[in-house]
Parts: C-alpha cells; structure tokens; sequence
C-alpha cells in the first residue's frame, strides 16, 4: 500500500469503527452505582446534592440550610492510552494485525469508569468524602449521633448498595468522551525518524463519592448474617430530624472470592435443613449481584 494520506485517512476510518464498536459492545456496570455528571470546565462543585430532598408541611418561613461550610468538588483528570504502528506494516497490507490492539483499546475505554469506581469502592475505607469521615466509617454524625456505614474487618470486601434514586453513591464525572485520536501524517516527524503512526484513546473526567447513607462496606467475611446485618442497618438511615431516608438497598457488589456466597445467598431456593426442616431463603432476588474483577 502506498503511503499518502489518502490511504492513511482510509485506515483512520476504518481503525476508528472497530474502536466505536468495540467501544458501545463492551459491558460495564458504573452507569448503575454512579450519577453520570457532564462537566462543563476543570472543577465541579456538589455542594447542592449534600442532603437528601425531603418535603414538610410548610408553616411559617421556608427552612433553609446554609451549605457554605461544605467542601465537596471534584476536578477533571486526563486519561489516556496509546500506540504506534509500523509504517512497514502498512506498506506490507498488514495493518489488520492491529485491529484486536484497536478493538482492545475500545473496550478498556468504557470500562475505564468501571475500574476508577472499583478504586472508590476499595479506598472508601481510609477515603473522606464530604463530612471529614472516611466515605465507609462508623461515625457519620447525624443529629449529633454517629452512624456507621461499615461492618469493619480486614478479609476481602463487600458492599450493599442503594442506586434506585436520582443520587447515586457515587459520581462519574465526564469532561470529554473517549476518542480516537491520530498522529499520522506522512511528514509527521515520528514518521521520519522512527517510522512509526501514533493512535490513541484519551478522555477527561474524574469520580468521587456522593452520599455514603447509599452504600454499606464490610471487610469481614461475607455471611447471610452480615448480609442481612447490613441491610437492616441502611433501611433505618434518618436524617437530622429523625425522618427516615426510604433507603432501599438493591444491589450487592462483591470481590470475586464471594462470587458463590453472594449466589448462594441471594439465588438459592432453600438455606438448608434444620432443626425445624428446610428453611425458605427469604434473600432470594432481595437484590441484584455485581461480582466487580477490579475489587482484587
């Protein structure tokens, strides 16, 4: 093949839809556990989302909280991934060994989010978030009460989490898309001196944590006891007047030692038998499953 840039536009085209493809075929989970945010410059601020929106009778004046105090922002980061290819290659006709390298890059873009949230969720034990207390801690002060959100340990995690609401536990904050990007000019300078084409991924965007009453986090071996420990304790959050928040715990995230036990303990038909004859598993389908790889 001859090397001009009409024929480089022509690998361009045809590298970027197998990166497109790629890209909308891959699976990914951190749409379901964060709020999707598009950023608009360097810096988001979050103080608006700090309280949960609860309606009250209204008597008198509007109650209104000051949030001034809050510091809760979350700044863009870039993210990138690149490669080069052999200007031989292309005039060999055998750039298709590089469409699995392209595909890949298409697929580690959409679950790059997945991976930055895994880090969240491993972190969130020695992590703050908006209060000053470490995202999974056992003092969250509520009405001048500690609350935890963390059943301690130190064996593989786990998490229940509540994503059925506008606010998510966390936040994926999205500056730029994934693209596809191009150094590939036949007088580029690369070019010349190394005979090498450069195509990359990059995007801008960051996470964070959002509101820690939407997620439980436990490194204590996982258990139906704790299971349901963890469950009972979300769904009597309150907030500072003793209302309760309706958390609804719906999903489970798990390292992938715990795949069988989570399936055990919210799939199986029957806990077993005891003394009184098999006993009616009454997790079955209480949540949904996310077994996350990036956990380990």
């Amino acid at each position: 093949m001859l090397i001009n840039q009409s024929n480089l536009d022509g690998i361009y085209t045809s590298l970027n839809a197998i990166f497109n493809a790629a890209f909308q075929g891959a699976a990914s989970f951190y749409q379901k556990v964060a709020m999707v945010v598009l950023s608009s410059g360097r810096i988001n601020d979050y103080k608006f989302m700090l309280q949960f929106p609860m309606l009250q009778e209204w008597i008198g004046d509007r109650k209104l909280r000051s949030l001034a105090a809050a510091n809760f922002q979350i700044i863009n980061k870039d993210y990138e991934a690149s490669i080069e290819v052999d200007r031989n290659d292309i005039e060999d006709d055998q750039i298709g060994i590089y469409n699995p390298i392209v595909a890949e890059l298409g697929r580690a873009a959409a679950q790059h989010p997945d991976m930055l949230i895994a880090s969240l969720l491993k972190d969130g034990f020695a992590t703050t978030c908006y209060d000053g207390q470490y995202f999974f801690d056992t003092d969250h002060v509520v009405a001048g009460a500690s609350v935890s959100n963390t059943g301690g340990g130190a064996s593989y995690p786990w998490f229940l989490l509540d994503t059925s609401k506008g606010i998510k536990p966390f936040i994926f904050q999205q500056r730029s898309a994934p693209t596809l990007s191009r150094q590939d000019r036949p007088d580029d300078e690369n070019m010349f001196i190394r005979k090498k084409f450069r195509y990359g991924v990059d995007y801008r965007g960051a996470v964070g944590y959002g509101l820690w009453q939407l997620a439980y986090g436990s490194k204590t071996s996982l258990t139906t006891a704790l299971f349901q420990a963890a469950y009972n304790a979300m769904v009597q959050y309150k907030n500072d007047e003793g209302v309760p928040l309706g958390i609804t715990p719906n999903l489970l995230v798990v390292h992938p030692a715990y795949t069988f036990t989570a399936k055990e303990i919210l799939e199986a038909e029957f806990l077993g038998v005891t003394g009184e004859g098999t006993k009616t598993n009454v997790n079955k389908g209480l949540v949904d499953l996310l077994v996350v790889p990036w956990l380990t």
